[in-house]
């Protein structure tokens, strides 16, 4: 049986007419792929290699219409929630409430990417005082002045404290236009000290018990504002049900990818396998076509494994790549090159872990918010990198530096130190911009030579 091939957006119109001549049913939001760069502007989407499974086309096409999906959900009467930074903790109380949805105005640091710089958002952010010297999360000033990629909306949440200094710099330009932010405080992760009350953290780290308490707090404070926005309290029998239903989309996502990371070969992309777990901070604001999605994804990797079809053969170095990226095209460009990527930190490793369901529901989210590796210590987060490389047999690591953001200016030097010492493995440490293709020839030099680097250490 021939082995899947990655598509252009060209083939994959192609072969979504081919699928539809097989009778492929879409959900409401289906269609061809290359419609996102007639209606959106998503030009960058011609450059990519997709994966060719319709459960794949269902996770393009579910990520590319949220912002569709919010306009008819605020139209239908639903009140919106706009969560910066926490990444994966508010979501699952805004979703506990009836016709209350949340997402990540966050996530429009991806727009110049999906459009080639052609929105104008930098500029937008540039006049108003926020320049390329920033993360270009900048871009979501510009989104919210020009208002045409996401609704306003009904309620801003920010964590503050222990974030990047560049969002919350961003955040604070943005309350000063008037946009009005509910903030709630994040303290740095420490270790208890000897004797002092601690507990136990999703992914295995301790922290004090008065870090957790002072957590529990904020966020009960948060669910109070969100109950009133939803007409209606923020119970712990509303929150409890919300953390089982997240827990399903977590337990499906983690399945996921121990089936991708740990398989001889891969089974999907590394581009697909990057949307797939971003999905879980904010299920892509619709929590139960999220699961949808994730199982869809899992039963075709399921299926490839049993019949032995690999997108990237078990020749193909395995590495293991920390942070997300700026351009998507990156995640094509190492698999061009005969890489493929077998574990990653994006991150968001706090929003893949359960949420403990023995626990009163505000404590067991605060202890997953506290779980965050960026709000802790650069070696616990090198520490867990190091254990998922060996679970997965990483040959190289990747280290994807974001262009001005505040927290990559040593933290990468930081994790490649210790890899380089507890593993001996190849680093890689690059910058990737919003659009790597001026620096194509530099990048792929250095890409070629991590896998060659990590070719060569098979042989001995």
């Amino acid at each position: 049986m021939t082995p899947p091939r990655k598509l252009s957006l060209e083939q994959w119109d192609e072969r979504w007419r081919e699928l539809h001549r097989g009778g492929l049913v879409e959900p409401a939001y289906g269609g061809p792929l290359s419609r996102h760069v007639a209606e959106e502007g998503d030009l960058r989407l011609r450059h990519l290699a997709f994966d060719p499974s319709p459960a794949a086309l269902r996770l393009w096409n579910f990520l590319l219409t949220e912002n569709q999906r919010l306009r008819q959900f605020r139209a239908g009467g639903g009140r919106l929630v706009g969560v910066m930074k926490d990444l994966g903790t508010v979501p699952v109380m805004a979703f506990a409430l009836p016709a209350v949805r949340a997402f990540y105005p966050d996530g429009a640091w991806w727009t110049p990417c999906l459009m080639e710089c052609g929105d104008g958002l930098f500029q937008h952010a540039d006049r108003l005082g926020i320049d390329a010297s920033f993360c270009p999360v900048r871009a979501m000033l510009g989104a919210f002045e020009t208002g045409g990629h996401f609704p306003r909306p009904d309620l801003l949440v920010c964590s503050a404290g222990a974030v990047c200094d560049d969002f919350s710099a961003i955040a604070q330009r943005l309350e000063t236009l008037g946009y009005a932010i509910a903030w709630w405080e994040m303290p740095r992760r420490r270790n208890p000290d000897e004797g002092e009350p601690a507990c136990t953290l999703p992914g295995g780290l301790q922290a004090p018990q008065s870090q957790v308490e002072g957590v529990r707090d904020e966020l009960e404070r948060i669910g109070n504002l969100l109950g009133g926005l939803a007409g209606c309290p923020l119970t712990d029998t509303l929150l409890t049900e919300g953390v089982r239903r997240a827990n399903q989309v977590r337990r499906l996502l983690q399945t996921l990818r121990n089936r991708v990371y740990g398989s001889p070969g891969a089974p999907l992309p590394a581009l697909e396998m990057l949307v797939a777990e971003m999905l879980a901070i904010h299920f892509c604001s619709d929590r139960e076509e999220t699961a949808r999605v994730l199982a869809g994804l899992l039963a075709e990797t399921d299926r490839r494994c049993r019949e032995h079809q690999w997108v990237l053969s078990p020749e193909a170095v395995r590495v293991f790549w920390v942070n997300p990226v700026a351009d998507l095209r990156a995640m094509n460009l190492l698999e061009d090159w005969g890489g493929r990527v077998c574990g990653a930190d994006f991150m968001i490793t706090h929003a893949l872990e359960l949420i403990p369901e023995d626990l009163p529901p505000c404590e067991a989210l605060a202890r997953t918010a506290l779980a965050d590796p960026m709000v802790g210590s650069t070696r616990d987060r090198a520490d867990r990198i190091i254990a998922q490389c060996r679970q997965f047999a990483a040959e190289a690591v990747i280290v994807s530096r974001i262009p001005g953001a505040s927290h990559c200016a040593r933290e990468g030097e930081i994790i490649r130190q210790r890899v380089r010492q507890e593993l001996g493995l190849p680093v890689l440490e690059w910058e990737v911009p919003s659009l790597v293709d001026p620096l194509l020839p530099t990048l792929g030099s250095r890409l070629q030579a991590l896998l060659e680097t990590a070719r060569l250490r098979r042989r001995r």
